[in-house]
């Protein structure tokens, strides 16, 4: 997906890897909060976080509340979530406490299990592989490509997670082989959360409009394709998480 302002760059030809953080401060954007941590109704701040409960986080300059409803603002775009999906918010200069003393975080795991030709299944067993929420990168693929391997896009995006060929080739890949362009777009999502510090709505809008944008922006960009994308991937997230609580559901 491509928004068709002029300024769109998502080809990251010149893409740098960043280099691996420790293993303890790895996915901090998956930390969960101690059990009892939901905050009151919090003023309207400048600049806030919004602590998804998922335990994903999204950066916004202010929020909301109607009802049962939070609209969410970040530049020029805004996005509507369900209360109830919103665990908290911190103001920009909250200082986490220490997190309690657990084992170290394992490192991406580069073991294969047998393959599956099912796009479902190597999207799952890429995220895990890369310590993301398997329904995170569902939505993702879902977003791009609706778990097409074929697809391909007007700009020349290909495959299920949609990378451009410049995009494939810094990360190793041939975009046309299914498990090799879903473990790229994987890894590149998790590149992106570190660098945005775990901000989902920054990496979001970077894997779709490019960093220079969200660079240029400090955060989402005013592009109406992009914000709608946010949206889209981070709804369908909360709705498998719904899904995934409901009395009775089966675990995936």
């Amino acid at each position: 997906m491509q928004p068709p302002e002029t300024d769109y760059d998502r080809s990251y030809s010149s893409r740098v890897h960043y280099p691996r953080a420790p293993a303890s401060d790895r996915l901090v954007y998956l930390k969960l909060f101690p059990a009892g941590f939901f905050a009151l109704a919090l003023p309207v701040l400048a600049g806030e976080n919004a602590i998804l409960v998922s335990g994903l986080r999204m950066h916004v300059d202010r929020h909301e509340s109607s009802g049962d409803v939070v609209r969410l603002y970040q530049g020029s775009g805004a996005i509507e979530l369900p209360a109830a999906s919103i665990a908290a918010f911190e103001a920009d200069d909250y200082v986490a406490p220490p997190p309690p003393v657990s084992p170290s975080l394992p490192e991406i795991s580069t073991e294969r299990q047998p393959k599956s030709k099912n796009p479902k299944d190597m999207v799952r067993a890429a995220a895990e592989r890369s310590g993301l929420p398997g329904a995170f990168v569902e939505s993702v693929a879902k977003a791009e490509s609706a778990f097409d391997s074929k697809a391909v896009s007007p700009k020349g995006a290909i495959g299920v997670m949609q990378l451009m060929p410049d995009t494939a080739h810094t990360l190793g890949a041939d975009p046309r082989d299914p498990e090799q362009n879903i473990d790229a777009g994987t890894r590149l999502l998790r590149e992106l959360l570190i660098k945005y510090d775990g901000d989902v709505a920054k990496a979001l809008s970077a894997y779709n409009a490019g960093e220079k944008a969200v660079d240029r922006y400090r955060g989402v960009p005013p592009y109406s394709e992009t914000q709608r994308y946010v949206d889209r991937v981070v709804r369908d997230y909360l709705k498998d998480q719904n899904r995934g609580q409901e009395p009775g559901a089966s675990g995936q």
